[in-house]
């Protein structure tokens, strides 16, 4: 009995996904749910029409999406290493799929509020334990996991308003056809999950969810440039994912549902070839150029709409993307770097602090202006005010760099 016993036990470690294999398990996982945080993309424009909604309320319901991700941050960012990294990421999976199921049925935007920040939620959660997994899985190589973690995350919201955007314009049910498709794909990311290696052996009985989160005061000069770089990085993500579809139509008369989600989705693939292809750049000069790429990125979007030019509106997401990967991957590996060992997890949660701020605050601003003024007025706003943020971190860390040499 015993020999049958530990015979079927090693039959199931042998059909668990480990090394090389679980580690873009795990890389699936961050993709599949970053995918659900832009499923809405092109779907802005019809849920407007359906409830009759103000661009105001359109960038709130986008930015709603970061309570989710703090609560994620603050409260659950340290549950995986403490309840190991399986059990983490399927309870993420379900409550995403809990999400996708209110969607699915929202009868009004009060509902889609409330997904959208148990979508935060779940996507917060499972993008740490996500990474963290990765890295284990492949063997602690810390850059090649950041590398794999960031183009998955690009992947993944690329991959969102593309099926979003097809399945509302060419097929029936526009704001519930993609919803169905998306449980699908979690469900089969669950059964994936449920075959991949567990790294963490030894969990703790009662988890601490005391909040981790701060900058030492002799680090606080170097963690400005990182902190804005993640601030203007996840801002270009943020109009991208939340307005474009909306500037195509109302600026460039671009209808089609399917078109303003390839848009995105072309800014976020260019981001993800980017960071593969920029791998072996130094994580500071990296930072820099996104920093230095930024402030011609934004100015290229406002030149689009102020031309109503699709070529522009393309050359801009290719500047865009190509600041965002390397201002993201460059800002995220000098934070892993400046970080001592003890210190690593508050510092990162400060970091991604900032980042969320980025992609909530400007974007509700340029709602706001649109509103009041135009929605080239609101563009315009945007522009300014990363291309200040930018140039400012910019000068900030070749100062610093000079003073080293």
């Amino acid at each position: 009995m015993s020999h049958t016993l530990t015979r079927d036990r090693n039959a199931a470690q042998k059909r668990e996904l480990s090394g090389g294999a679980g580690a873009y398990a795990a890389a699936t996982l961050v993709g599949v749910m970053f995918m659900g945080s832009t499923l809405l993309t092109p779907l802005y424009g019809v849920y407007r029409r359906e409830f009759g909604f103000s661009i105001i309320v359109l960038t709130l319901l986008y930015s709603v999406y970061v309570i989710g991700n703090l609560a994620a941050l603050l409260l659950l960012g340290g549950l995986s290493d403490q309840i190991g990294r399986r059990k983490v990421a399927l309870g993420s999976l379900a409550v995403a799929a809990v999400s996708t199921l209110i969607y699915l049925f929202a009868p009004n935007p009060t509902w889609l509020f409330l997904a959208r920040v148990i979508s935060g939620l779940s996507i917060g959660v499972a993008s740490g334990t996500g990474t963290a997994w990765l890295a284990e899985l492949i063997g602690g190589d810390r850059r090649r996991a950041s590398t794999i973690a960031t183009s998955a995350n690009f992947i993944g919201v690329a991959a969102g308003p593309i099926l979003a955007g097809v399945l509302a314009q060419y097929a029936p049910w526009p704001t519930r056809l993609s919803f169905v498709a998306y449980f699908v794909v979690v469900a089969l990311t669950a059964i994936l999950m449920a075959r991949t290696t567990e790294t963490i052996s030894h969990t703790t009985g009662k988890p601490n969810l005391k909040p981790r989160v701060g900058v030492p005061a002799e680090l606080r000069m170097r963690f400005i440039p990182p902190a804005v770089s993640v601030f203007g990085v996840m801002a270009l993500v943020g109009f991208y994912a939340a307005l474009i579809p909306t500037i195509l139509s109302q600026d460039l008369h671009q209808k089609n549902l399917a078109l303003g989600g390839a848009v995105a989705a072309a800014m976020f693939l260019i981001s993800a070839i980017v960071i593969v292809v920029s791998r072996k750049i130094a994580p500071r000069t990296a930072m820099l150029w996104g920093l230095g790429l930024m402030p011609p990125a934004v100015g290229l979007l406002v030149l689009a709409q102020a031309e109503r030019s699709m070529v522009l509106v393309l050359l801009g997401a290719l500047l865009s993307g190509s600041a965002a990967a390397l201002g993201y991957r460059g800002s995220l590996q000098v934070i892993y770097e400046l970080a001592p060992a003890d210190r690593r997890a508050e510092i990162g949660s400060a970091y991604y602090l900032c980042g969320f701020a980025g992609n909530a605050l400007p974007v509700i601003g340029v709602g706001v202006i649109t509103a009041l003024a135009s929605a080239l007025a609101g563009s315009a706003a945007f522009a300014v005010l990363i291309a200040v943020f930018a140039l400012g971190a910019l000068v900030m860390e070749l100062k610093r760099k000079r003073r080293a040499a």
